[in-house]
């Protein structure tokens, strides 16, 4: 019988889960489907290719709803070894590719195309199938392979052995709900972080955990509770303020009913040996059994690094430094990471060293002159207090002797590896070549770690590019992209941030918005700040070092702590040295300034910090970097829009009468204008009321064609004319005909104008006399007592059409109970779909007004508009009502 041979390439995936959705063509869509990726992906565990799925298929959605033009089909599928996702267009045309034809490759930098060139560089697998109707578009992300995760049995271990615990050890246990809010908190949780049940259930679990933000290179808290099951470290801010380290495992449940949560069981991060899980190490194959039965072995990696090797860089970089130091009986350890120039080396990892002041600080690769004052070669310095200041890193922590090997791939150098002990003479040229094999041992392991990372941080950043250049071109509010601009920093690239502005070349910048990740410290900051003289508004580009704040808060800090102790000058009271010694171990890192440079000009500074002696990782300051040249783009859109917005603004109001109107005796007058859009455009909507001669008035409610600087020009002419005209004491028709010769008079940029002019006169019987011209005007609308509503004049031409007008007015007198209704077109032409208010709808809201005041009348036509379509106005409203009082009984 021959062998059976299974051809594992032609079977299908299984499906295991299926998510989707439609979009809609419009721009927002693009940013509604990442959101629909992201929550389908990690609500299946998928939180590895989050960031690449949500990259691809921002940029396929945008194809079919920008580009093509048509509504997108996303689909989500689940099998066995990943995620595909397909995005399916209506525009399923394809071109033929012609005979001899040359490739034409698309250029990254161009609007469209870049979707298949990121598939290809992203995915696993990616295609496009064309159907009759639809064009789709595919990729496939498979996950990492990753071993799983048991909980296995150990042999026994004597008491010397076991780890080290509080004489009680604690287990907090906590339940989550779906909502992400804490819905149980047992007594052990009490007991470790002080807050009481009923102070925090209900809360959401982010209110207290103090998560490890670094874009790209780890899973959010929101994230790891969706988890099936997630382990890992994070800290819980107590009830007195301090973060308590703590290791947790979190499980995800459900209830009869299918209600989702997750229990979490934390305990101190020292006690981490109680919940943590064993890896589970593979069974040796057969030529590492020989070499282990042989008593040699069968890795010089796994011999120092011991098996199996961590799969993060942070975990190799740490195992490194203990093992390094171990090995050589010292007191401390560090390792550094060369910079992609190799001219500077970054701290990564050390122990034995207050590694939160020294992580990611930079020392220069070639630090002195001589091969000891390299870090390309072996270096053993005997005493460092006789050469001070050799060792940079080591100045203050009490180190006398140290040994530092290069780390070397293919001859280029990609780190360094020092070992350091407190007593001097400790390390000889032997311990040196011991250390320097070990480093050759795990260099190629590090740079693949390394690199491995940094993929995974530039697709981060990609993905978060993405993200905020879709939020900052979202609003064109100054005071909101300000905000928006900090938030999107803090805490994902900074602990603390400043913006400041610069409103032209000769002003001082201005800081206008400051935002620390812990709230309680906001204020002690921006108080801080308005206190230093502000960073220069240099527009050379890159990340520039300010060390103004940390120096301004140290010596706050040690003023304050004097006079606490009565040491120095107590004549001007303390705010107390909590406060600012808070705040001087809240800025005292690093802090650096990023220039917002928008149209060839420095509009403003993005100034980002760390808390005491942190530093910035250069791969952050470059997300940083790109982020500050799109958030200066939307600051300076906010700021011209803010600008246009107030002088269009300050235009309308300027061509609309003063407040209040004048009083005319015996009639009521309610006057109200709604101005449609966001306010950037000036309306040719328009009213007046002023007084001619002594008991006559003048009314006008009038409509310009079209908006913006040209409508503003007829309708400034036309209000300013009828007054002057009116005054001089000519009739109705004259003035208009007048008006009519101005606007012609404006050649090209003169405006077509549709006006109801009438002058008014009360009567001592009570009642008012009006005489009234409708030039092209929706025609005013008599309200009588009884209930009936006629017009009140005659329409005849607008103004601004023809040469030769022959007007003429037409006398109305309101008696008593009467009401005169003027609109403009904004209020007859009110549309819902194919219906349309029209003159027969406001005759109808007319009707019921009886009885009604003049403001009455005016708020319920207003109200009737409104209500008449749900989506808001398109067209300016003005409404003007005149009515004649009846008589009060006596």
């Amino acid at each position: 019988m021959g062998e059976q041979i299974t051809d594992t390439r032609m079977r299908r995936p299984v499906i295991t889960a299926r998510a989707a959705a439609t979009f809609e063509p419009v721009g927002r869509s693009v940013a509604t489907a990442r959101a629909f990726v992201r929550d389908t992906l990690q609500g299946w565990g998928c939180a590895d290719i989050v960031d690449d799925a949500v990259v691809l298929t921002s940029e396929l959605v945008t194809n079919a709803v920008v580009h093509a033009g048509t509504a997108a089909d996303v689909l989500c599928l689940r099998n066995d070894t990943g995620v595909r996702i397909s995005v399916a267009d209506r525009y399923p045309e394809r071109e033929i590719p012609l005979q001899n034809a040359g490739q034409v490759v698309v250029h990254p930098d161009r609007e469209g195309g870049r979707g298949l060139l990121l598939c290809g560089a992203l995915a696993t697998r990616w295609g496009v199938e064309y159907t009759a109707a639809q064009k789709h578009v595919w990729f496939q992300l498979d996950l990492p392979e990753r071993p799983a995760g048991t909980r296995s049995a150990g042999p026994a271990l004597p008491v010397d052995a076991l780890p080290v615990a509080d004489t009680r050890v604690r287990v907090a246990v906590i339940q989550i709900d779906r909502g992400g809010c804490i819905s149980f908190w047992n007594d052990d949780a009490q007991d470790l972080f002080a807050y009481d049940p009923e102070q925090v259930i209900g809360k959401p679990l982010t209110d207290f955990a103090a998560w490890p933000h670094t874009p790209g290179t780890g899973t959010g808290i929101a994230e790891a509770l969706q988890l099936s099951r997630w382990e890992g470290s994070y800290g819980i801010r107590g009830a007195d303020g301090r973060v308590v380290p703590v290791y947790a495992s979190h499980l995800r449940v459900r209830d009869a009913d299918g209600e989702a949560s997750t229990v979490c069981l934390l305990v101190r991060d020292h006690e981490r040996a109680i919940l943590q899980s064993p890896p589970r190490t593979p069974a040796p194959d057969s030529a590492t059994q020989a070499a282990q039965a042989e008593g040699r072995p069968s890795d010089p990696f796994e011999v120092f690094i011991g098996s199996p090797a961590p799969d993060d860089l942070d975990g190799l970089l740490q195992r490194t430094v203990e093992r390094a130091r171990d090995m050589l009986d010292g007191d401390a350890a560090y390792l550094l990471l060369a910079t992609d120039d190799e001219t500077e080396l970054e701290v990564r990892a050390s122990t034995g060293l207050p590694s939160a002041r020294q992580r990611f600080a930079r020392v220069p690769v070639e630090a002195g002159s001589g091969r000891y004052g390299s870090a390309r070669m072996p270096a053993v310095h005997e005493d460092l207090t006789a050469v001070p200041g050799a060792v940079p890193l080591l100045s203050g922590t009490g180190m006398r002797s140290v040994v530092t090997v290069p780390l070397k791939v293919e001859g280029r150098l990609t780190g360094s590896l020092g070992v350091a002990a407190e007593s001097a003479g400790r390390y000889t040229n032997e311990e040196a070549l011991r250390l320097q094999f070990a480093a050759d041992r795990i260099a190629l392991a590090v740079e693949r770690a390394r690199l491995t990372e940094l993929e995974k941080l530039r697709r981060g950043s990609l993905s978060f590019l993405v993200e905020a250049s879709d939020l900052l071109a979202g609003t064109l509010d100054r005071d909101q992209t300000l905000a928006l601009m900090a938030q999107m920093t803090v805490p994902t690239l900074a602990t603390w941030c400043a913006v400041y502005t610069v409103a032209d070349q000769a002003s001082e910048p201005e800081l206008s918005y400051v935002l620390h990740e812990d709230e309680d410290r906001i204020d002690g900051l921006k108080t801080l700040l308005t206190k230093v003289d502000p960073p220069e508004p240099v527009p050379t580009p890159g990340a520039r070092v300010w060390t103004a704040p940390s120096d301004a808060a140290h010596d706050a800090a040690l003023r304050t702590s004097m006079r606490s102790l009565g040491l120095g000058n107590s004549a001007r009271p303390s705010t107390g040295p909590g406060t600012t010694l808070a705040t001087a171990s809240a800025v005292g890192g690093e802090t650096v300034v990023l220039p917002l440079v928008a149209r060839n000009r420095v509009i403003g500074m993005l100034t980002l910090g760390k808390p005491t002696e942190e530093h910035f990782r250069q791969e952050i300051l470059e997300l940083a970097e790109d982020l500050s040249r799109r958030a200066a783009l939307a600051l300076d859109n906010a700021r011209l829009y803010s600008e246009r917005t107030a002088i269009s603004q300050s235009l309308q109001r300027s061509l609309l009468p003063p407040e209040p109107l004048p009083a005319v005796p015996g009639v009521e007058v309610e006057v109200i204008y709604r101005a449609a859009g966001e306010g950037n455009e000036v309306g040719g909507d328009f009213y007046d009321l002023f007084p001619i001669h002594d008991g006559a008035y003048g009314f006008a409610i009038g409509d310009v064609c079209g908006t913006g600087p040209e409508a503003a020009a007829v309708t400034g002419l036309a209000r300013h004319a009828l007054r002057l005209l009116a005054r001089e004491g000519l009739g109705g028709p004259a003035v208009l005909e007048r008006l009519n010769a101005a606007i012609l008079d404006e050649g090209s940029r003169s405006r077509f104008l549709t006006l109801l002019y009438g002058e008014l006169w009360p009567q001592d019987d009570g009642s008012a006399l009006l005489k009234v011209v409708c030039a092209g005007h929706p025609l005013p609308l008599r309200l009588r007592q009884d209930g009936s509503v006629e017009p009140a004049a005659e329409p005849q031409p607008l103004l601004g059409v023809m040469d030769d007008l022959e007007l003429y007015e037409q006398s109305v007198t309101l008696d008593p109970g009467d009401v005169l209704l003027c609109v403009t077109d904004g209020v007859t032409e009110r549309r819902e779909g194919t219906r349309m208010l029209g003159d027969d709808g406001l005759t109808d809201v007319l009707t019921t007004c009886t009885g009604l005041t003049a403001g009455a009348v005016a708020t319920r036509v207003l109200r009737a508009v409104e209500r008449f379509a749900a989506e808001p106005a398109s067209d300016d409203m003005a409404i003007l009502a005149l009515r004649v009082p009846e008589p009060q009984a006596s």
